[in-house]
């Protein structure tokens, strides 16, 4: 029997946790290539970091027994500041954490999904990700409609809502 996954609405307040996660995923290999010093000093890392809700920012975090399990944000970034998954302006860069012992329960695909579904509730048309090849969390984006996006930098995918 599984234990409870809640989910409540990421907040301006939950940086140290975008922080963590985002190390985490930089360092998906389990190899450290990067740092929390990487992170913080790093301006093409630390906007990861920055959950801006007055920006149009989104997301969740998932919680069992009063701990995080995973969390879920997208970033309305811009041109000058791009994402590695930016695409355009007015397209949010999704990025998604689960933590490792809470894998293959469902937590990715519902936090994905409920970040989609409250894009497409905001009327956002598209949302973008990076991911790196090798990566096996695609096999996630893609069942979702994620798709590679046509000139953009490698591992640039997008679904259209």
């Amino acid at each position: 029997m599984g234990t409870e996954v809640t989910t409540r609405p990421l907040t301006a307040g939950d940086g140290e946790l975008l922080r963590t996660a985002t190390l985490a995923n930089l360092n998906w290999t389990g190899e450290q290539r990067f740092t929390s010093h990487d992170v913080d000093e790093t301006p093409e890392l630390r906007h990861y970091c920055e959950f801006r809700p007055e920006r149009g920012d989104l997301g969740f975090v998932a919680e069992t027994r009063g701990s995080v399990v995973g969390v879920v944000w997208a970033l309305l970034l811009a041109a000058d500041d791009p994402g590695y998954g930016f695409v355009a302006d007015g397209v949010p860069e999704l990025s998604l954490r689960v933590w490792p012992g809470h894998r293959g329960r469902g937590i990715g695909g519902g936090l994905l999904r409920r970040a989609l579904e409250e894009a497409r509730r905001r009327g956002l048309a598209r949302v973008s990700l990076s991911v790196e090849a090798g990566n096996p969390s695609v096999h996630l984006y893609r069942s979702v409609g994620f798709s590679p996006v046509p000139g953009a930098a490698d591992g640039t995918m997008a679904v259209d809502l």
